[in-house]
This record gives C-alpha cells, structure tokens and sequence, in this order.
C-alpha cells in the first residue's frame, strides 16, 4: 500500500498517470493432482518470473494473501484505459504460454482486473487496490482467462453481492431459502420421469430470488456446501413425503457446483443422506455443469463422479452445449444424460437449423449410450418436435413452472388424472 501511495504522490506533480492490476491464477488445483505440489509450485513461480519481465523499468510487483498477484504501474504520461487493456492482454499472454515439462507441457491461465487512477474518487494506494480486486473479481466470474476494468457499476455490484453473501447462511436458518421443484416428463409415455430442484431464496425485502440473482454472490466460499446441503435434504424429504403419499416420482435431481464435486467425502454424504430417509440410490441424479466436465478435467472430480455413479446416482451433464465439452472429455466421465441447453430448444419446430443441431446431439448421445433431456421447453410445438425428433425426456414452461412442494403433489394429481383420461379416450377411439 505504500508503494502504491509513492505511486500516487508522483502523479500529483504533473500530468502522469498510473494504474493497478491484480492477477488471479484461474484453477490449478489439477497441475497439483497431475504433477504434484512441487512441480505445482515450481510452475507458479515460472508464470511470476514470466510477469516480472514481461513488466517495464520502475513497475512494481508484489504478492497478496489469497495467492493473487499486483502489478502497480510507475507513473508515466502516456497511459489511458486502452493503452491498461493492452498492458492486460500483454501480461495474460506471457502466463498463457505453454510450459514444457518433463512429461509434457502444462498451461496456466489467469483473470485479470485492473483500474486507473482516474477511476477511484478517494485517491490512495488503499482505494486504487480495492478497486482493481473489485474488477479481478467480476473477471474471475467470467473466467478463465477473463479480463474486466474497474467501473462504479461494478463497485455497486459487488456491494449487493456482499449483502446478499454476508444474509445467506442466517436466511438459510430462518428457512428462507427453499427447494422449488420442476417436473420432467418422458416423451413417449408422458409421464413423470423425475424432477429438477431449484433454489429460490424468499428473501424478506427483495422477494422471491432465482438462483442467477444470489449464486454469484455464493461462489468461490463456503456457502456453495451450504446451499448443496440445504437443497439435497430439502430434495429427498419431498421425494420421501411424495412416497408416503402414494405419488411416486422416479428420482429428484440435484444441481451441484464445481466446489461440491472436489469434496472427496461427498459420495459418503450422498450415502448418508440417501438412507436418512430410506431412498435408493437410483432416486437421486446429480447434475454437473458442462463448464466442469470440459478441458483437461479435474482428477478429483472424475473420481469423484465415477463414485457417486458406482454407487447406484444418476449423473447428468447439464447445459450441454455451452460449455465446450469435448467427446473425449464427456466419455471420461461416468454420466447418465445429456441435458440439451435451451438455447438449442427455442423455435425448434420452425427452425431448421434448430433441429439440425438437436439431431446431431441426439445422435452424439445414442453413440455414447446416454439418454437426453431438453430444457427449456416453452411451446407445445417445441414439445412435439423434441418427441419427433427422439428425445427422451423435456422440461420446461410448457409443463410446469418451478413450484414450491407444497403446490407439487396437487400438480402431480391432476398430471395422473389428465393421463389417465387421455388413456380413456385413445382407447374408445
């Protein structure tokens, strides 16, 4: 900080200018499970000694507590937010580089945040930091490798997203935050084949919060296990009440982050919580995102998944299609399904190319011996086509909204009950 604030004082006697980044390594917690937490740390170190002298004369370089680094520009008079965009890119390039090793190569990758002098109305070594970490922190939401500049939108932001970290685990206690449930139906028969949980947060002054308003304020802490927790018991309660009263629904599904997935006593906690209330394994699947399973992988999370599958859980891929998975990496994991993402669902019974593409990961799926599911699912028209078209299950708003359980064994009634009289009438015909 006090170097910073030299940095500063020197700006204040005439026209130059200087700028703070703070660089976050993006995961690296596979270079430690492949090549070991020397080699790990010997490649950190060669990606700081890249920075060093990729930086100019009188540029400072110094480490922070959660493993981040700064680079504090020395004054100069030639320095605008274009000119901190390309200093960016520069220093993302040197780490990108790939790394040869003995066995191999490894490459590292990095977020970036940074802001100008200009940008922090309180001028000081203290403020000029805590902007740029509020920058490398909405980069890191983006990652990897995602760069964002300091802005006072992104400072308001984040002040939300701490109100809402900071409220979460007492919300949680206050029962605030609560499962919401959305059937699947199988396409061939029409009948429930299982049902999504999704968190909503009833949150006293802000009203009821679906997950994309509070997750990211969760990410990256502790919160994360909460929410998994909160939702996996909420989850099998509901199916274990639904069993009691005579309204079977085949398996629940349960949306788990990347944190989740790296714990390695998570297949026993599914264990656990799976005979707490006297349910088999195969009533529980366990969603993945795509953005998991993509790339190189995490041992840890292969291991994990491969487990969680031995021991009887279905395993979805979920949003396929976004995250740049690749067959290699796909059939490296022990999944059950394929969700398609809606945004390969929207307009498919008049768009062509819509159904070119779903065709193609049908056939991807049948080739790899998984069943598929469509999300998002609004239209009666996209409903039929996915049938025609051959996939197994869909979900969506033309079924069922997400609903709170207590309004989920009425829907679940009158489903049975509009079933059996279509039966009715398909037979008199």
């Amino acid at each position: 900080i006090d170097r910073l604030d030299a940095a500063l004082r020197d700006t204040s006697q005439g026209d130059r200018q200087t700028g703070c980044f703070v660089l976050q390594f993006d995961d690296t917690s596979w270079l430690c499970d492949r090549h070991g937490r020397t080699r790990q740390s010997e490649i950190l170190a060669a990606c700081v000694a890249r920075i060093r002298g990729a930086m100019r004369p009188g540029d400072m370089l110094f480490p922070l507590e959660d493993g981040g680094l700064v680079v504090a520009l020395a004054p100069t008079q030639r320095l605008d937010l274009e000119v901190m965009v390309r200093i960016a890119g520069r220093l993302q390039l040197v780490v990108q580089q790939p790394m040869l090793l003995g066995d191999g190569s490894a490459q590292v990758t990095c977020c970036i945040g940074f802001c100008h002098a200009r940008q922090v109305t309180e001028v000081g070594g203290r403020s000029l930091l805590e902007a740029a970490q509020v920058a490398v922190e909405e980069a890191l939401r983006h990652g990897p490798g995602a760069i964002r500049a300091y802005s006072a939108d992104l400072a308001k932001a984040r002040a939300q997203r701490d109100a809402l970290r900071d409220g979460f685990a007492a919300a949680v206690a206050e029962g605030q935050v609560r499962a919401h449930f959305q059937p699947q139906l199988s396409t061939d028969s029409g009948e429930v084949s299982g049902v999504e949980v999704l968190a909503r947060w009833h949150h006293p002054e802000q009203g009821c919060l679906p997950p994309g308003q509070f997750l990211p304020a969760l990410e990256g802490t502790d919160l994360m296990a909460l929410l998994a927790r909160e939702m996996l018991g909420q989850a099998l309660e509901a199916l274990a009440a639904w069993d009691r009263a005579g309204l079977r629904v085949p398996h629940v599904a349960v949306n788990f982050a990347a944190e989740e997935l790296r714990d390695p006593q998570l297949p026993e906690k599914l264990t656990w919580a799976l005979d707490r209330h006297d349910l088999a394994p195969s009533r529980l699947t366990v969603e993945v995102l795509e953005s998991v399973v993509a790339g190189e992988g995490d041992d840890i999370v292969t291991r994990n998944i491969a487990r969680i599958a031995q021991l009887g859980c279905g395993v979805d891929l979920d949003d396929f299609g976004t995250g740049n998975a690749s067959i290699t990496s796909i059939r490296r994991f022990a999944l059950q399904r394929l969700k398609i993402d809606r945004s390969f669902v929207r307009d498919i019974d008049t768009d062509r190319g819509q159904q070119k593409l779903v065709t193609a990961i049908l056939s991807l799926a049948e080739k790899l011996g998984l069943e598929t599911l469509a999300e998002g699912v609004e239209t009666r028209g996209e409903h039929a086509m996915l049938a025609q078209l051959g996939c197994g299950h869909v979900q969506g708003y033309v079924i069922a909204r997400p609903m709170p359980f207590e309004d989920m064994a009425p829907w679940l009634v009158r489903h049975r009950e509009a079933l059996a009289t279509a039966l009715c009438i398909d037979m008199r015909a």
